[in-house]
């Protein structure tokens, strides 16, 4: 245990070392240092147990693997957000946003809105990359707190994520668990309902005014109205999303053919605004029309009107602005590949099992289970595979039913995977949203309340479903 705890100590030490050193800017640059010291030591750890340098590269060939899917489509938003401000899609957002939402209630209404959002389409990371992104330039434009925003849409993003039928981390923690998906969505709503409502108290009681005067706001409305077109059909690409997405169409192909909605009607209805981005071109005819939308997409819109505040506001996107946030995933899925392969992780999740004596401590075993893997194999799907494949004959000893399994894996690994910088999920809403992973993280209220509820729920003994009796068969 001594040996398996030399690389988890070195990356704690040397990640609050970052901290203080680096401060906010740890993330860009120092955390991945870290993760790659911290690999290298795992790696030694595993060649002293008797692997071979082959296992472990193919132990770090693995751990990547598993988050190729996750960087792809974080590319793509990059894309999607450098030609939806472009087409006019996110101004109008914001320009209608601010005239129809209550700076007072806007905390609220955004976790609302999220949840709504997210049930309906089961992806977290979809909501955050569309609506989540207008509703950080709606509270930008307010004055008000962009890490609050974050934390708000996160906790709405999460519950609908968590809830609905076409969540993949819903399908797979049941399937794990080797439960009725409908039945562990149920069983959720003991410990998803009363940590949403806290979530929504806690939004409700830091509720602020806007900090900008009406006629900042109204100046700023103008401003993007004479920058962008602002008609309802600047709505079409967002409602051309939800199209492909109700149609089942897979995250990565739906962003990018929404990025690509975004860039024709980018040249139907802001053709000035794609021309001055391609204008460095000494051309004539669609080269510099061509030069703008590529532009835009690989490096994210620039704003060039005369409002500062603006320019502020809409300067984002791009393929390129991923780039330090795939940096990041990248070494820390190495990082877990190696804990993986060698052992460290299963015998540290082993130790956890070990202090098990009643329902209460077995929920907190899986509950500190996945928010260890999360942290340490730096991806969800693992942070619900692993734990869910060892845990399982802990419940079927103790005649509990494998749904009290599911429901503890969704409170832990799904919920806390946004709360960790380096991990896949924290990694993408900080490059997503604009803001850093430890700023908004205490205001993703549902997602640490939600655990907490999970947790004492177990040792009260209410909604610990006992265990059918073909389970105990």
């Amino acid at each position: 245990m001594l040996l398996s705890l030399v690389p988890i100590a070195l990356l704690v030490g040397m990640l609050a070392g970052a901290v203080q050193l680096f401060g906010s800017d740890a993330s860009y640059g120092p955390n991945q240092v870290v993760l790659v010291i911290a690999t290298g030591v795992a790696a030694l750890v595993g060649l002293y147990r008797g692997l071979t340098w082959p296992d472990i590269q193919k132990a770090l060939v693995d751990g990547i693997q598993v988050g190729l899917g996750p960087i792809l489509i974080l590319l793509a938003v990059g894309a999607l957000i450098g030609s939806w401000i472009l087409a006019g899609t996110v101004p109008a957002m914001i320009y209608h946003g601010v005239a129809l939402l209550d700076p007072s209630l806007f905390y609220a209404a955004s976790a609302v809105i999220c949840a709504l959002a997210s049930v309906s389409i089961g992806s977290s990371w979809t909501v955050a990359g569309t609506l989540g992104i207008g509703l950080i330039g709606i509270a930008e434009s307010f004055g008000l707190s962009s890490a609050m925003t974050a934390g708000a849409i996160i906790s709405g993003a999460y519950f609908g994520d968590k809830l609905s039928p076409l969540s993949d981390t819903t399908n797979l923690a049941a399937a794990c668990a080797g439960v009725d998906l409908f039945e562990h969505i149920r069983h959720m709503l003991w410990t998803t309902v009363p940590a949403f409502a806290i979530a929504l108290i806690f939004f409700l009681l830091n509720s602020e005014e806007a900090a900008r005067p009406p006629e900042a706001i109204a100046q700023l409305r103008f401003a993007l109205a004479q920058e962008f077109d602002v008609s309802w059909y600047s709505f079409l690409p967002l409602v051309g999303m939800l199209v492909l997405i109700a149609l089942r169409v897979p995250a990565y192909p739906a962003i990018l053919l929404s990025a690509a909605i975004g860039v024709v009607f980018a040249l139907l209805i802001q053709p000035e605004a794609v021309r001055r981005f391609g204008e460095s071109l000494d051309a004539n005819g669609p080269a510099p029309m061509l030069r703008g939308v590529w532009t835009v997409l690989f490096s994210g819109y620039t704003g060039s009107s005369s409002d500062a505040s603006l320019n502020q506001l809409l300067s984002k996107g791009g393929m390129a602005s991923m780039l330090n946030t795939v940096w990041l995933i990248v070494t820390a899925l190495s990082f877990g590949g190696v804990l993986e392969r060698t052992g460290i992780l299963k015998h540290i999740l082993d130790a956890a099992l070990k202090t098990v004596r009643n329902t209460g401590d077995l929920v907190l075993a899986t509950v500190t289970g996945g928010v260890i893997t999360n942290a340490l194999a730096a991806d969800q799907f693992l942070a619900i595979a692993l734990p869910g494949r060892m845990f399982t004959v802990a419940y079927d000893e103790r005649g509990l039913s494998r749904l009290n399994l599911s429901r503890s894996l969704e409170d832990s690994a799904t919920l806390t995977s946004v709360l960790v910088p380096w991990n896949t999920c924290g990694a993408y809403m900080s490059a997503t949203l604009g803001v850093l992973t430890l700023d908004y993280l205490p205001y993703a209220t549902f997602n640490y309340v939600c655990p907490l509820v999970a947790i004492t729920l177990g040792y009260l003994m209410i909604a610990q479903k006992p265990a059918p009796a073909e389970q105990a068969l």
